[in-house]
Formats: structure tokens, C-alpha cells, sequence
């Protein structure tokens, strides 16, 4: 588990803040990757998925290995993440960018959500979409998928590094999710992004407010004339922001 856990305050900030603005400020890190690819929420909750990353990595299934009995098997990797999964964690699933068939249900799923964890992420597919979309708990994957994971899969590991849609994914890093995407931060970078990233979305907020009311983006995005950030400065006083 990582050394640097996730601070009440740095999770409250994150919580206001947009993938893309997190993404433009680990991109400034030379951090290109960290975007969780072919991925998007079964639902829009209106509110950002925080917390640490709880991993599972599928592989390929062998055949002998993976006939529906294995689901009768208590120490069966795909159950026992869902057991342990932390509260207030993300349950990240390397599925090998495979929606053929499914990472879980919503009979799992759900259980997930009883324990409390912060949300789910695969980057396959669920079974029973229609019905953990409904449920409250943030989930995204690339695509609804009907046969069971044992069909192509079989969940091999819990809690160690993953890759999930292109990006690396350590245990204990934070994963962000809004109503339109993933990213990773790595767990020592969070609260310096967190930081960075309001005042990010301070002024973004500001030019919008800008082009909305006609001005050009010249000047504004990005701020290169002083003056905009002269008018940025009063806005912020005038918005307690």
C-alpha cells in the first residue's frame, strides 16, 4: 500500500475538479498516460468519484480453470476483491481492454456499494449495466457485456500494479472520475495536483464567464495579456474564489 494516504482536504478539492483540468496539470509532469482510455460512466451521478485504488487484474482464462464452479470456490479472486476492497477505495480491474465478457454484475457490484467503497472501474465491460446505473455508486467500463467473466477471463491477482485502459494504475494511487472520464494520480503528486488544479479551475471558470459574455479567447486562453489577469484578479475577489 502506498505511504502517502489520502488527505480529507486534498479528497474535498478533488472532488471540485474537472479529468481534463487533472490531466493538463500532470501533463505539465511529464505524466501523459495517466487518463484511463475507452472508458465512461454507466451513469451521470453529478458528483466526482475520490478515492484510492483497490486493484484486480484479469488474464487470459484457461479453459480448465475457469468453468462456472470456480464461482463456488470462496478464495476466488474476482469475490474476495470484492470483499476486502477497502471503504472509501476504488475498485480498479485490469480486464485487458476486453469487454467480451464481463469484469462483474450488479449483484456484486452492489455488495461493492454496501461496504462502501468510492466507486468501480474496469476497462471491459459489466454485465447488467441497466441496473448498476441505477445504483448509487460511480462505476464506468467501456461497454455493456453479457457473458460471464470466466468466459474469456479469469481473475488472477488482487491489489498489486495494473494497467487499466493504457494507464498505470499502483495500489493506493488516487483515481478521480467525473461525469466524463478516469485519471490516476500518482498517490505522492495528489495534493500538490489538488492545489494546482483549483486554481486551475478558478480561472477556467473565469474565462468561460468571459467568452460567454463575448470576449475573444486571444489574450484570455491561456492569459497572456495582463489585463486579463487583472480582471481575473477582481473576479476572484468579487466570487470569494
Amino acid at each position: 500500500m502506498t505511504d502517502h494516504p489520502l488527505k480529507p482536504e486534498t479528497k474535498a478539492k478533488l472532488e471540485g475538479i474537472s479529468v481534463a483540468t487533472i490531466a493538463t496539470a500532470l501533463y505539465k509532469r511529464g505524466l501523459r498516460n495517466q487518463a484511463i482510455q475507452d472508458v465512461r460512466p454507466l451513469s451521470q451521478k453529478g458528483r466526482n468519484m475520490v478515492g484510492p485504488a483497490f486493484t484486480l487484474r484479469y488474464m487470459p482464462a484457461r479453459e480448465d480453470r475457469n468453468t462456472l464452479a470456480e464461482f463456488r470456490n470462496p478464495e476466488h479472486p474476482q469475490r474476495v476483491a470484492i470483499e476486502t476492497c477497502p471503504e472509501g477505495h476504488v475498485l480498479v480491474m485490469d480486464s485487458r481492454k476486453s469487454a467480451y465478457a464481463a469484469s462483474a454484475g450488479d449483484i456484486l457490484i452492489t455488495r461493492l456499494m454496501m461496504r462502501g467503497a468510492a466507486g468501480i472501474v474496469t476497462d471491459g465491460g459489466f454485465r447488467d449495466a441497466m441496473n448498476i446505473a441505477k445504483l448509487d455508486l460511480p462505476a464506468y467500463h467501456h461497454r455493456p457485456s453479457s457473458p460471464t467473466n470466466l468466459t474469456t477471463n479469469e481473475a488472477i491477482a488482487i491489489n498489486e500494479p495494473i494497467g487499466c485502459g493504457d494507464a498505470p494504475v499502483f495500489p493506493g494511487d488516487i483515481v478521480v472520475g467525473d461525469d466524463d472520464s478516469v485519471i490516476i494520480i500518482p498517490a505522492h503528486l495528489a495534493d500538490e495536483i489538488a492545489d494546482e488544479a483549483v486554481e486551475m479551475t478558478a480561472y477556467e471558470d473565469f474565462a468561460i464567464e468571459q467568452v460567454r459574455n463575448g470576449a475573444s479567447i486571444i489574450g484570455l486562453y491561456p492569459a497572456t495579456r495582463e489585463d486579463s489577469l487583472d480582471k481575473f484578479a477582481e473576479w476572484r475577489k468579487a466570487n470569494n474564489r
